[in-house]
């Protein structure tokens, strides 16, 4: 059945590919002659890579916190996503996101359909369409690997995969088009995302919560973590390719993209050291653990804001939200009922909505002319309430689109590995491989 299947997909891209080439090439309103400018190009190029490097860097930071028989499977999903968003947004992800607008909502799935239209001779701002197009697609490969940490070390690797390509689809796509396309409701309405605290963080927050929901909690003990040096190596990868994340959405090489850089390493580094000192005060030990979750935390909640304040408000982004995180993880743990294996809403959905929140509440003009409503701190409320309605109907559309979609895949195949292959581990019984 699988052969088939397969089969099926391989002679299905091969029937577009050949289509692709008789179709009209599109031309959007946002291509201009090209007239590039190098060094933003350059820079672009980098932070493309490193958006891209973010996303084996988690696999590294989910590989080593789950159990020694997990962590072959647990990194997997992290590379999987590399791979197969990365084909689909060639296909259709992009245009779904990009394309001309159908009612705010969703692109034109034939505009760019398999990058019809999508050149590296033509031009988006100063940097070629291509280019700005393979930027994007680094986000969505992230998004879906963020949500595995979830349902680490219980979930059927085929179900994940089916699971991923419709989340893409159904959630991802609405998301980045609502939040980021200029006739997108959200950005109409003045939502201030610089990074993708909505359409990243906030979507894999919520999507892990339902997963966890729906998938039920491990059986047994849970597992003590296989290798912290993974997750500190793990860190180390997402706060170095964050960079690109976060200064890269400036999408040239300038003020603003330093801006961006430094409120990242700020919030970044404030929120780690709250993290730890939070932990002491509780009477917990100072952990490499909690240091490096800390940190990731802080570079969540800064996404959204990170081109819109200053960095002394950056540190205040990073210390609060890592404070709301670190109790969250907290009360999560202590009733024990839902089983978030790794704390993935804990840490990108609270600290995603955090991020959004304190936007509306720092944002300045002087930081970035673009920003039209200022935040509460400035004395202007508008902002604020754009941002609260954004995450509560984000939220909403997240958690319920997701587990629908759960429950989708679950009638299509089993999500749940059966117990006993839980037992024995993924890593054995998904892809007949150990450390």
């Amino acid at each position: 059945m699988r052969k088939i299947i397969l089969s099926v997909i391989l002679i299905t891209l091969l029937v577009l590919t050949v289509c692709t080439n008789f179709m009209t090439t599109a031309t959007p309103s946002a291509i201009e002659p090209s007239n590039f400018d190098t060094g933003d190009t350059a820079w672009m190029i980098v932070a493309t890579a490193l958006v891209f490097i973010m996303t084996p860097g988690l696999g590294f930071f989910y590989g080593g916190m789950v159990g020694k028989k997990n962590v072959i499977s647990t990194m997997l999903q992290s590379y999987m996503a590399m791979i197969i968003v990365t084909v689909l947004w060639i296909v259709v992800g992009f245009s779904l996101s990009f394309g001309p607008s159908l009612g705010g909502i969703i692109g034109d799935p034939t505009a760019y359909f398999m990058f019809s239209g999508v050149k590296s001779t033509t031009a988006w701002g100063t940097i070629p369409f291509m280019l700005y197009a393979l930027f994007q697609a680094k986000f969505a490969i992230i998004t879906p690997a963020l949500i595995t940490g979830a349902f680490a070390e219980r979930i059927r690797f085929w179900a994940y995969m089916l699971f991923m390509v419709l989340f893409i689809l159904f959630i991802y796509t609405p998301l980045c088009h609502m939040t980021w396309h200029e006739d997108g409701i959200f950005f109409k309405m003045g939502v201030l995302d610089f990074a993708g605290g909505t359409v990243v963080h906030m979507s894999a927050g919520w999507a892990a919560l339902a997963g966890a929901i729906f998938l039920g909690k491990r059986k047994g003990q849970k597992p003590n973590p296989a290798r912290i040096t993974y997750v500190l190596l793990g860190t180390g990868l997402l706060w170095f390719g964050w960079f690109g994340f976060n200064a890269g959405s400036a999408l040239a090489a300038n003020g603003l993209a330093v801006q961006a850089f430094a409120t990242t390493t700020v919030a970044a580094a404030g929120a780690g050291m709250a993290w730890v000192f939070f932990d002491k005060i509780l009477g917990h030990k100072v952990s490499a653990m909690g240091a490096c979750i800390g940190a990731v935390v802080g570079l969540v909640a800064i996404t959204p804001a990170a081109g819109f304040v200053s960095v002394p408000n950056a540190l205040f982004i990073g210390v609060f939200s890592s404070i709301v995180s670190n109790i969250m993880v907290g009360k999560f743990h202590k009733r024990d009922k839902i089983d978030d294996a790794l704390d993935v809403f804990a840490c990108h959905g609270v600290g995603g909505m955090t991020g959004m929140l304190l936007t509306g509440v720092f944002a300045s003009k002087e930081i970035n002319p673009a920003v039209t409503d200022q935040g509460l701190i400035f004395g202007e409320t508008t902002l604020f309430f754009t941002q609260l309605t954004a995450m509560i109907i984000v939220s909403v559309f997240a958690f319920t689109a997701s587990y629908f979609l759960f429950f989708i895949v679950n009638k299509i195949t089993p999500l749940r590995v059966t117990e006993d292959k839980e037992h024995l581990g993924l890593d054995l019984s998904q892809h007949g491989e150990y450390l």
